[in-house]
């Protein structure tokens, strides 16, 4: 792939609006959709082509990048756009949709469209570290036939683990987020402890700093429930549908914690903090604004 190709990006919310900018400023041609198309009107400017129709921002693009919000909403674009994929084309599904989806429409595009490549990348990271272009893409399929993908990838990202056949990718990423999700869980009830004993979460990280225990993520949460601003880097809504997914895919009572996590955040997003960011989980169970 040249500079001068063409990259479709459907679904520009939080992680695809800051693929979609990145890909411009790495002189790309971008077509962009989205359901609300306010959400991509900023990047007009920049040289964003912003379609009403997800099929009129796939018809001149070698490479399709979809970041939407679930199993549904992906399959509902696909299903638009098959008809209108060019010959040959990338079709890079890059949200966290599960295990049951990811199959289903890896089946189903391989029915319908054989000669377009389907390529499973769920990407590690939130809204800042994407904007930053320094999210770790978790790549599956046929990379061989993919590889006009290598440098769309370098252009969102920090770097790309392929993982195997096709699948591969939603499966580690769903890995991934049960361990940021356990973390997060317990890092706010480590310092909901911590301060009940008097301590702040600048001692806790000064406790943990330069040691085995100190997770960058960690320091970054901790800074969030220092300051109490909660704007979502990635919504608690969303790590919800992802602990659901997780054990969705997983064997019975195999993952006894994160069933408890995600019985705790449920209560929590019925009770109004989903659209916060998820270190939210904080202020639910102490009451601290």
């Amino acid at each position: 792939m040249n500079q001068h190709s063409t990259v479709a990006v459907l679904g520009l919310g939080a992680m695809g609006h800051a693929f979609a900018a990145n890909l411009l400023k790495n002189h790309f041609r971008v077509a962009g959709w989205n359901r609300t198309r306010a959400r991509g009107e900023d990047l007009v400017s920049s040289g964003l082509a912003l379609y009403d129709e997800p099929q009129q921002a796939v018809a001149e693009a070698e490479v399709v990048l979809a970041m939407l919000a679930d199993g549904a909403a992906t399959e509902s674009a696909l299903r638009q756009i098959a008809p209108a994929l060019r010959q040959n084309a990338i079709f890079c599904q890059m949200g966290t949709i599960g295990v049951e989806a990811t199959d289903r429409l890896i089946g189903w595009l391989a029915e319908t469209r054989p000669d377009v490549v389907y390529i499973d990348a769920p990407v590690s990271g939130t809204k800042a570290p994407a904007e930053k272009a320094q999210i770790l893409v978790l790549a599956s399929g046929d990379r061989q036939r993919a590889a006009a993908l290598e440098p769309v990838f370098a252009a969102i990202g920090k770097g790309t683990r392929w993982l195997g056949e096709a699948g591969a990718g939603s499966r580690m990423k769903l890995v991934v987020n049960a361990w940021l999700i356990a973390l997060m869980q317990g890092l706010a009830e480590s310092t909901s402890l911590a301060q009940q004993f008097g301590f702040t979460p600048d001692d806790l990280w000064a406790v943990l700093e330069g040691g085995p225990l100190a997770a960058p993520y960690a320091k970054v949460k901790l800074d969030t429930i220092k300051g109490g601003d909660y704007t979502p880097q990635m919504h608690l809504t969303w790590a919800l549908k992802d602990a659901q997914l997780a054990l969705d895919a997983a064997e019975d009572q195999s993952m006894p914690g994160l069933q408890h996590i995600a019985q705790l955040w449920q209560q929590a997003v019925d009770a109004g903090y989903g659209e916060q960011d998820l270190s939210v989980i904080y202020r639910f169970l102490t009451g601290k604004e």
